[in-house]
């Protein structure tokens, strides 16, 4: 499979290496960042989710790539495109998300990563849709997504791996279309 990644402006997303799995870890354990989660990671379930990560972009060519600043090769975070669980009810799709270190935040990278995972998306996965998701009360990343030219759909729904009676269980579920990117772009 030949493994894609992307450059924009400022950053490099790509394949995993061992030498982001601290950072990943960090990032993955840090309480503010993790808000928005069910809990922060352990260093063993943060280094599965990165071996997750290199293993699916090994078997498509793409998916949640590492991001780093092209400046300093230094590892700030995720973000890129993944295919969720069957068991989510707009399922089969195809998602966009992010999580970057929180030293990172405010500088828009995320938006920056993100738009460049759309063109990929777009042109070269040829998808008609992408989605985003998160839990209600995520200003942050459902700021990220309007700026990115995503709508609301108002069919919040339950995340099919959080406890029903959880404060995040209740997610916002974002839309995108290739028509509306292409204009959006124009």
């Amino acid at each position: 499979m030949n493994i894609s990644e992307l450059k924009t402006e400022r950053l490099l997303l790509r394949q995993w290496v061992d030498q982001d799995l601290s950072a990943f870890a960090e990032l993955n354990s840090d309480p503010e960042t993790m808000k928005f989660f069910p809990a922060v990671l352990s260093l063993e379930e943060s280094n599965a989710m990165a071996e997750k990560c290199k293993s699916l972009i090994s078997e498509r060519g793409w998916g949640f790539w590492a991001v780093e600043l092209k400046s300093s090769g230094e590892f700030i975070g995720l973000v890129g495109l993944h295919i969720p669980k069957p068991n989510f009810p707009f399922s089969p799709c195809v998602e966009i998300g992010w999580r970057l270190l929180k030293e990172h935040w405010g500088k828009g990278y995320a938006i920056e990563a993100a738009q460049e995972s759309l063109v990929y998306a777009f042109n070269t996965l040829n998808l008609n849709e992408v989605v985003s998701f998160t839990t209600v009360s995520n200003r942050r990343s459902r700021s990220v997504m309007q700026r990115l030219g995503f709508s609301n759909t108002h069919q919040n729904f339950e995340h099919p791996d959080i406890e029903k009676d959880h404060l995040l269980s209740e997610h916002v579920l974002y839309k995108i279309t290739k028509q509306e990117w292409q204009e959006k772009d124009v």
